[in-house]
């Protein structure tokens, strides 16, 4: 089991490195919105995992809120970019 955990927790953190080099050196503004829906979306499935491997729901909120952000900040960026586009 401890094995499984490591290589998840390495998966995860290459997941999220990855994802702050694109919002760093991302060549247009897309590019880093993306990057940072999947930051959260790492951040998401890490707190998923913690809770899974724990055996308790006490961040269940947490997990809530950040998918309440990334639903409502795609949205608006997907607005604002078709908006920009129109003109």
């Amino acid at each position: 089991m401890i094995v499984v955990v490591i290589i998840a927790g390495l998966l995860m953190a290459v997941g999220a490195i990855g994802a702050i080099w694109r919002i760093i050196r991302g060549p247009s503004a897309l590019d880093r919105i993306i990057a940072s829906d999947v930051l959260v979306a790492t951040a998401m499935i890490a707190i998923g995992a913690e809770m899974a491997i724990n055996g308790h729901t006490d961040n269940l909120p947490v997990m809530l809120g950040l998918a309440l952000f990334g639903i409502v900040g795609s949205v608006s960026v997907a607005r604002f970019i078709s908006s920009r586009d129109d003109t």
